[in-house]
């Protein structure tokens, strides 16, 4: 079974709003406090790539194609993970998947599902 499971994708017009959700119910508290976590895409025929990562101390990043339309954010009590969309896109149409990142940004676990986002052109 997947550490993280992702939820919140829909079909979604241009220019509309998403929140993805990855909440990791078979994880402890003390480990995931003290991880940080990434959001990463997969769009069809492209490699997974990593779009957001929060830290512990909710410094973010964002890859260039999404900066400034996307924001991570993370809910420890709730042990949740958000990636917050707006002003989607067409390319932003992905297979979107969270896990949990070492200290070089590698994802730790196994992938789950992943959560479709849609945006037709």
């Amino acid at each position: 079974q997947a550490q993280l499971v992702e939820s919140g994708g829909d079909l979604v017009q241009p220019g509309g709003s998403l929140r993805l959700s990855c909440k990791a119910p078979r994880m402890i508290t003390s480990v995931f406090n003290p991880n940080q976590f990434g959001w990463y895409r997969q769009a069809p025929g492209k490699e997974r790539e990593l779009v957001a990562s929060i830290t512990t101390n909710t410094d973010r990043n964002y890859a260039d194609s999404v900066k400034g339309r996307f924001t991570i954010s993370r809910d420890n009590a709730r042990k949740t993970v958000y990636l917050q969309m707006s002003n989607l896109k067409p390319e932003d149409t992905a297979v979107y998947y969270c896990n949990a990142l070492s200290s070089t940004k590698q994802p730790k676990y196994n992938w789950g599902q992943g959560t479709q986002v849609i945006v037709p052109s």
